[in-house]
């Protein structure tokens, strides 16, 4: 069954945010709490997260509740099509029932079938007329959301466009773009490790991608600084130990 959000609750959720947003000292920290109060908003919810593109329509993940956002999203950008792609060149909210019986995106969906990720909603981060991001949410079950949950999703994510918006437009432009190179560089970073993996133990990539969620869900470490320590251990191996 869909989860509806009461007015009330939806209100309560929505002042929570802004709270968040609000009080947040950086920007990265203000898109981790803001995806974390979108994903308790929203019980049923596997995981959430906001995407951030550059000028040249490149999605990163800034921020993410489980590592298994930024692999679903990670398969999103190498394919250059899913869920995300499409919020954002249509500026318009996506929304997926199932993602087994959605022929949509033939390739992600595809990649999704060994993935706990059924349900999705995708909702694009608009400034005026340019879209700046999406912020979604995951269900492992299907049929978990349906457009009374979209439309609620829609009316937690405009503080977070409002928030990017004052952040592009404001004396400190350096602070968006800090992040978004940080989210690009954190991207890079899994896609060496990745092909570390894959070269060191002859893994397809899902299985290389599956291999470092694996290792982010049994750590108390990040995706990053995992993909960090291998690509760093790779580099040091290759100078002798040095």
């Amino acid at each position: 069954m869909p989860h509806e959000i009461p007015l009330n609750e939806l209100t309560l959720a929505l002042a929570r945010i802004k709270g968040l947003l609000l009080t947040a000292e950086k920007v990265d920290q203000a898109l981790q709490q803001f995806s974390a109060g979108a994903f308790d908003a929203f019980p049923g919810s596997t995981g959430a997260g906001v995407t951030l593109f550059d000028e040249q329509g490149r999605g990163s993940s800034p921020a993410a509740t489980d590592p298994l956002v930024l692999l679903v999203d990670e398969t999103q950008y190498k394919l250059e099509q899913g869920p995300c792609s499409t919020a954002r060149e249509t500026k318009r909210t996506v929304l997926i029932h199932d993602v087994a019986t959605d022929n949509r995106w033939p390739l992600w969906t595809r990649a999704m079938d060994s993935h706990p990720v059924r349900s999705v909603i995708s909702v694009p981060l608009m400034a005026g007329t340019c879209c700046l991001g999406t912020i979604k949410i995951y269900s492992a079950q299907p049929g978990t959301y349906d457009e009374t949950t979209a439309w609620a999703f829609e009316r937690l994510a405009a503080p977070a466009a409002l928030l990017l918006d004052n952040i592009q437009t404001s004396e400190t432009p350096r602070r968006f773009s800090k992040v978004l190179t940080a989210a690009l560089t954190s991207r890079d970073s899994i896609n060496r490790a990745q092909g570390i993996l894959m070269e060191r133990h002859g893994l397809s990539p899902d299985s290389a991608l599956q291999e470092l969620l694996r290792l982010a869900r049994t750590s108390t470490e990040p995706m990053t600084a995992i993909c960090t320590e291998i690509i760093a251990r790779t580099r040091n191996s290759s100078n002798g130990g040095k």
